[in-house]
């Protein structure tokens, strides 16, 4: 095989004969061993790159990446490295038999935005939906630590799975919010230089944006310092892309849910999938390659289930969930990134998206690079920055990374400030090495489906993907068992949770009339009341965790990050729940707040 060939002679230059590739099974698999994680990855990218250029054809124009001719594999790194320790899964404290015996037409796993999508895509059929999420809550990973940013498309590559998903998916956020009850604005994003000539040449730049479908204009300098009066004086030009979209991601996730829970989908949280069982006995005889396998067993910490259909959407775990499967084609490596959140009062200072280029190293290659955002609630937003990483649940929080997003973007906004930080969070992204979505039927297993590789554009894609994924499942459904019928009594509308601080005056005096809940603020930096705290605990989704409570109506999201309300939610949970004080957790499994009284 030339390309194995090539990228060998690749290898023994780079990496002294330590590493080699293999074909086996249609996939490119990479062997060996290395010191340093940083080079492991720098072999993948490398394959990645290769294998694009031997192995897959460009997707005629009009055509969707569907259409195109793709290699039936992607890179697998086997590279062992030496210098990186591994953990295991985190798995939750909860034995029981919940779920034992269940047989669901689809089982989904995964509550972050792409599960959560899906089940409620999947909710508008008579079909029996169970959800699995191995943490206390939804959007627990990467759909709650990303910057909320519906993105215009504009750094993608026509053609990639990438680019035909965000596309699609940034024209699906006006009403998908709109009947979710989640708020989203079309902000804009600016792509700014300080050299006056670039205006000239950004113009002739414009058709391109035209053929790529993304809406953009060039800005001058009267108009770019009409619209950001924030931005360094020497900045004096910019490409506009007004398609550019902000939204609170993890309210979006759980608003998913909860409307997919109200139209007949379970969602079972603390339920980790720890092995699969499939049917191999109908095999190919010239191969030894099961031509048909089937997943009829999912064996959970809640007991076993047997699915018809089985969606893999678990993100950094979408790996150990596509091999239990007997499935693996693609390779995650986790690639980490820091946003810094700063106070309300600088608002004023930054009213779009300001974008950054980001050249150098692998990560940051493949990376947005970054930006300052301005949240759907009004804080704003910097970073996030990128790099790979071997541990996918370490969410610990460098400051090395905060100094990097701000020493990044001081020459940009000079009125940020560093003192302005509020709180941050670090998330964990899931690329795969060939940079690109994975949306596709099982390619060894009939009845899988993968939602994998979702990194960003994922929250602007999500949509778009579970609107597929959910016709793949019917698909194989109607294969096998025939006609799947629309549900008759599917409501697409969820009613959000009141929100006191943006309702007028009127609105807010007719609402504590009906409820005096809704007249206590216990929450003064985010204006929230007990009784959106009490309407946040008592969803369709269970809420009983401060971080939860958090999440859904932001009391401890302000400038005191919970000083003061905290343990006023803390007791309301209790109070609710029927729970002593120290049984409340913060966040998950293993968060306790309190640890028992300490006077009679």
């Amino acid at each position: 095989m030339l390309l194995v060939e090539e990228l060998n002679k690749i290898f023994q230059r780079k990496f002294s004969g330590r590493v080699k590739a293999v074909e086996r099974d249609g996939c490119l698999v990479l062997e060996g061993e290395l010191d340093h994680w940083e080079d492991k990855v720098r072999a993948g990218a490398l394959a990645a790159k290769k294998a694009r250029k031997h192995l897959r054809e460009k997707v005629p124009p009009g055509k969707t990446p569907f259409d195109g001719i793709r290699h039936q594999g992607g890179v697998l790194n086997d590279i062992i490295c030496t210098t990186a320790s591994f953990e295991a899964m985190s798995l939750p404290p909860v034995q029981d038999k919940a779920l034992d015996g269940q047989k669901p037409d689809v089982l989904i796993i995964g509550g972050g935005i792409s599960g959560c999508t899906i089940a409620r895509f999947l909710s508008r059929y008579n079909l029996d939906i169970i959800l699995v999420e191995k943490e206390h809550d939804l959007a627990m990973h990467a759909s709650s630590r990303n910057d909320g940013m519906v993105h215009p498309g504009a750094d993608l590559k026509k053609g990639s799975f990438k680019y035909y998903y965000n596309h699609r998916g940034n024209n699906m956020y006006p009403d998908l919010c709109r009947e979710l009850g989640v708020p989203f604005e079309y902000c804009g994003q600016l792509l700014c230089f300080d050299n006056i000539w670039m205006k000239l040449l950004l113009c002739f730049t414009l058709p391109y944006w035209k053929w790529l479908g993304v809406p953009a204009r060039v800005l001058g300098k009267k108009e770019l310092r009409r619209l950001e009066p924030g931005l360094h004086k020497g900045l004096c030009t910019a490409l506009s892309f007004p398609k550019t979209g902000i939204v609170c991601p993890y309210n979006l996730t759980i608003a998913c849910a909860e409307n997919a829970a109200e139209n007949g989908a379970r969602i079972s949280l603390d339920t980790a999938v720890l092995a699969m069982e499939t049917d191999v006995s109908n095999t190919d005889s010239n191969t030894a390659i099961p031509a048909s396998k089937r997943i009829v067993k999912v064996v959970t910490n809640r007991g076993t289930l047997y699915p018809k259909i089985v969606v893999n959407a678990a993100g950094v775990f979408a790996e150990d969930i596509a091999k239990m499967a007997g499935d693996r084609f693609y390779s995650i490596h986790p690639r980490k990134g820091t946003n810094s959140i700063l106070d309300k009062k600088t608002i004023g200072k930054v009213l779009n998206t300001i974008a950054a280029r980001y050249s150098g190293d692998y990560s940051e290659a493949h990376s947005k690079g970054g930006g300052i955002v301005r949240t759907i609630h009004g804080n704003i937003l910097v970073g996030p920055d990128a790099h790979e990483t071997p541990e996918r649940e370490n969410f610990a929080t460098e400051v090395s990374s905060i100094e990097k997003s701000f020493k990044k973007f001081r020459d940009t906004s000079p009125g940020l400030s560093a003192a302005d930080i509020i709180t941050y969070f670090t998330g964990i992204r899931a690329p795969t090495y060939e940079e690109d979505f994975v949306v596709c039927k099982g390619r060894r297993t009939g009845n899988l489906i993968h939602a994998a590789g979702i990194q960003s554009p994922g929250l602007t894609a999500a949509p778009a993907i579970a609107e597929d994924v959910a016709r793949f499942a019917v698909e194989l459904l109607e294969t096998a068992d025939g006609k799947v019928s629309p549900r008759a009594a599917y409501n697409p509308i969820r009613k959000p949770i009141p929100h006191l601080a943006a309702m007028s005056d009127a609105e807010r005096d007719a609402l504590i009339k009906a409820n005096p809940d809704y007249g206590l603020i216990l929450c003064r930096c985010e204006e929230v009341s007990r009784g959106e705290i009490i309407d946040a605990i008592n969803r369709p989704v269970p809420c009983d965790t401060v971080d939860g409570v958090k999440r859904r109506v932001r009391p401890g999201m302000g400038r005191c990050q919970g000083g003061f309300c905290g343990p006023l939610v803390l007791r309301l949970i209790a109070g609710e729940k029927k729970i002593p004080l120290h049984e409340v957790l913060k966040s998950g499994y293993d968060s306790a707040v309190l640890i028992g009284e300490t006077k009679a």
